[in-house]
């Protein structure tokens, strides 16, 4: 009967810890997804704001619409998550310091 016991309390803790694993693998997934929903949604934004300085000009109405989604990309990131993409220094921001004029270097290169 003792034997049985041991069995049956490294069972328990087998089981324990599977569930346990498990429950933080699933745990972590909405953030993982809601991470990569920020950046993919930022990194968007930056390339086709990107795209429409370099072929319609950086004062263009294309170049404007990009710059505010950017924008509003960054604010839902941040005003949700408390952090944002940064999608040129590839790397997550925890200050509410973006530049809404980071992107005016492309105004000397076109």
């Amino acid at each position: 009967m003792r034997n049985d016991s041991k069995i049956s309390a490294t069972g328990n803790a087998a089981i324990a810890a599977v569930a346990l694993a498990g429950f933080l693998m699933f745990a972590g997934a909405p953030r993982a997804r809601a991470d990569d929903d920020c950046q993919r949604r930022i990194a968007k934004a930056d390339h086709n704001l990107h795209e429409a300085i370099e072929h319609h000009g950086y004062e263009s109405k294309q170049a404007e619409h990009w710059r505010h989604e950017l924008h509003n990309a960054r604010e839902h990131c941040w005003n949700t998550y408390h952090r944002w993409w940064d999608e040129d220094g590839h790397r997550w921001r925890t200050d509410h310091d973006w530049d809404d004029h980071d992107h005016d270097h492309d105004r000397d290169h076109h």
